[in-house]
């Protein structure tokens, strides 16, 4: 079973210090047995001041994190010097020594800048709270901070934006250790959406558009069911009832990217749940996604996730029987 450790710092964020045990423990295997085990730990096992108005008791000390294979650090509001100077305490300098070359690190939200002081990201991306990205980017001059996504994956370190986006980071890391059947049933019983689209530019551009001038909920909506039928941009005009720039417009306030990278960011996911899913061929897979044939979604896939077709139904095929 895969192990767990979360990091509580005094002025831990209540809610990002819950999300991992509530979405890692509602992962299970088709026999239904748990896949992941969670431990929540302080520097030296003592409670920990929350950012509200209660104190956090947890059962272990820092020494836990010898032992897990994933550590999770979630936000705090009482970083000190490391979010003032980038300068990391020699105290949790030595509580980060107990983590295992290759254990996989995971910050959500301001938790990155202590990936960020302890020198984990430098050169690599990484994102934080859009609020805090250039404060990040201000005292970490070599990690490329990405302040418009909800969360970096960057295999064995993985960074979030805030608060809710680290539920969409905890159900990434379920999906990439486990696959999309089991990443959505976690989804479901946390009732979060599996993906959201978009990143944090949905949350920060300005200015916001008018209450009256309408969304396009209902048109992706309308578009998520018709997936293998030809989508043009004058078709998802038509069905909004506004023009084409207008539709353009709106899709770039609301999901952060054009109609046309919506379109390819849903065809790929649909892709993926089939792959994993079923057992059909490749060039039906490609029809039922949207992408017409096997050769067109070859290259978006590739483009997406680095890997082809047959090669990600295998590895994902492969981690469903060993977690069956």
């Amino acid at each position: 079973m895969h192990r767990v450790g979360v990091l509580a710092l005094d002025g831990v964020v209540p809610f990002e210090l819950g999300i991992p045990a509530r979405i890692f423990g509602a992962a299970r295997s088709a026999a239904g047995e748990p896949l992941y085990s969670v431990v929540t730990c302080s520097p030296d096992g003592r409670p920990v001041r929350a950012d509200a108005d209660y104190d956090i008791a947890v059962t272990e000390d820092a020494s836990v994190l010898a032992s897990v294979d994933t550590v999770v650090i979630p936000p705090s509001h009482a970083l000190g010097t490391i979010a003032e100077d980038g300068l990391l305490p020699e105290e949790l300098r030595k509580v980060l020594e107990y983590v295992r070359p290759g254990t996989r690190m995971v910050a959500i939200c301001t938790g990155s800048f202590v990936l960020a002081a302890a020198g984990l990201l430098d050169h690599r991306p990484a994102t934080t709270h859009w609020k805090e990205a250039v404060q990040l980017q201000r005292l970490f001059t070599t990690v490329r901070v990405d302040p418009n996504v909800l969360f970096v994956d960057d295999g064995d370190v993985l960074t979030s934006a805030g608060a809710a986006a680290g539920v969409d980071l905890c159900v990434h890391i379920v999906r990439r250790d486990h696959g999309s059947a089991v990443a959505n049933e976690v989804a479901r019983m946390c009732v979060v959406p599996p993906w959201r689209d978009g990143g944090q530019a949905q949350f920060i551009r300005l200015p916001v558009p008018e209450a009256s001038a309408g969304g396009t909920a209902a048109t992706r909506a309308w578009a998520l069911e018709r997936l293998g039928e030809p989508l043009t941009l004058n078709a998802l005009a038509s069905h909004a009832r506004v023009s084409v720039r207008t539709l353009t417009r709106r899709f770039r306030d609301e999901v952060g990217m054009s109609p046309g990278q919506w379109l390819a960011v849903q065809r790929i996911e649909r892709a993926r749940h089939l792959l994993e899913t079923t057992d059909w061929s490749i060039d039906l897979v490609a029809h039922h996604a949207g992408f017409g044939t096997g050769t067109s979604l070859r290259q978006h896939l590739h483009g997406a996730v680095g890997v082809s077709p047959q090669t990600y139904r295998r590895t994902f095929r492969n981690v469903a029987e060993l977690t069956a």
